[in-house]
């Protein structure tokens, strides 16, 4: 007799790391690979937090810490909203995390209950509605346009519901992954205040904050206490295989949070807890980092075109440039395996993102080093000629 199979993992895989793997397999045939296609820095973490893990080593005995986290990373991450954002977030209501991934499901988890619908914009990161339904939520994608630079607002709120029914939740990211773009101040505003008289809960995703060109950056905690505020040590701390993040949650959230990060997690790694206090003394290094992302970003908005990748969100922030190429193809799967295949270039496909326009979409990571960015400019326009 057959064994029963949960319908939790019948949900798409995450593309990207379907690219990832072929990629790897190139690489391992001794090919040449450029990597555009993962949102992962191209640098490791900053030399204070290795210090400080070295000295945890042979310091610490590393055990157990409590769920919410060890106090000093709460107060340096309560530090962190004084000093960049002017905030004063209790360090109550601050949760460390198994990052940014953990702190998604501690946030489902906690704010919705099974048949719930939450909202978010398609193209959008796949694996907030991946989560959703693997827990019983239903994902609500609302489709945006670049008018709306690709990001949720009142007025698509209101259209979804009225053709589909209310909303108890929302999730927003600025900068946003595929896309970059990042919401005004004025529109963030409008947003919360939408959002809290209508009692949808929302779900903040913060992770990219930090990298941005030209512009500036705020949380949602500046206009609302009542949002989830998600946030990770990843991306503009290069610290992605350390698993750590963390959470702003309301108060009502808090107890329910702890309780779930008992049960599911028992608590965040603690190498990485203790080594990432650290990760907030290495402004210098950091933002020489952001440095480096911005001359990547512009070679590309310069030789992308040339390459006939003409049609480009504007990149306000993270490091991603999304690409409408439905005058190159209408298979976005195929024309990125062609793409790998027949110049190295490793770029991901739109469909991760955005399931009913992406299979005229591209994204393109420029996160990697500058040499090779230049080096997957030249092979993309050489390929076209």
């Amino acid at each position: 007799m057959a064994l029963k199979v949960s319908s939790r993992g019948e949900i798409p895989p995450f593309i990207v790391m379907e690219v990832m793997r072929a990629a790897a397999e190139r690489e391992a045939a001794g090919n040449a690979v450029y990597h555009l296609e993962v949102g992962q820095p191209g640098t490791g973490a900053p030399q204070g937090v290795i210090a400080a893990a070295k000295h945890a080593l042979d310091s610490h005995r590393l055990g157990y810490t409590v769920a919410l986290g060890i106090p000093e990373l709460r107060a340096a991450i309560q530090e962190h909203y004084r000093r960049d954002y002017g905030l004063s977030v209790p360090m109550e209501r601050i949760v460390v995390t198994t990052g940014s991934s953990g702190g998604f499901l501690l946030s489902f988890l906690s704010a919705f209950d099974p048949g719930d619908r939450v909202g978010l914009v398609a193209p959008g990161y796949p694996c907030y509605r991946h989560i959703l339904r693997a827990l019983g939520i239903e994902p609500v994608v609302m489709q945006s346009s670049v008018e709306d630079r690709y990001q949720p607002s009142p007025a698509l709120l209101d259209k979804v519901q009225a053709e589909s029914g209310p909303l108890d939740g929302l999730i927003v990211a600025s900068p946003s992954n595929p896309t970059g773009t990042m919401m005004s101040v004025e529109d963030m505003k409008r947003l919360a205040g939408y959002c809290s008289d209508a009692g949808i809960r929302l779900v903040s995703d913060e992770i990219y904050q930090g990298i941005a060109y030209g512009r500036g950056f705020e949380s949602v905690l500046t206009h609302t206490d009542r949002a989830v505020v998600v946030n990770s040590f990843s991306k503009y701390f290069s610290m992605t295989g350390w698993r750590l993040g963390w959470l702003v949650v309301p108060e009502e959230l808090l107890r329910p949070v702890e309780c779930l990060a008992q049960n599911l997690f028992i608590s965040p790694p603690t190498l990485s807890q203790v080594a990432g206090v650290a990760a907030f003394e290495c402004g210098e290094e950091l933002e020489a980092n952001i440095r480096r992302y911005a001359q990547n970003r512009t070679v590309l908005l310069e030789e992308l075109p040339a390459a006939g990748f003409r049609d480009l969100a504007p990149s306000d922030g993270a490091f991603y440039l999304y690409a409408d190429v439905g005058h190159m193809t209408n298979d976005s799967l195929e024309f990125c395996s062609r793409i790998l295949r027949e110049t190295g270039a490793a770029v991901t496909p739109g469909v991760d993102f955005d399931a009913e326009r992406g299979a005229r979409t591209l994204r393109f990571s420029f996160s990697g080093t500058t040499e090779e960015i230049v080096g997957a400019a030249k092979a993309l326009k050489e390929w076209r000629r």
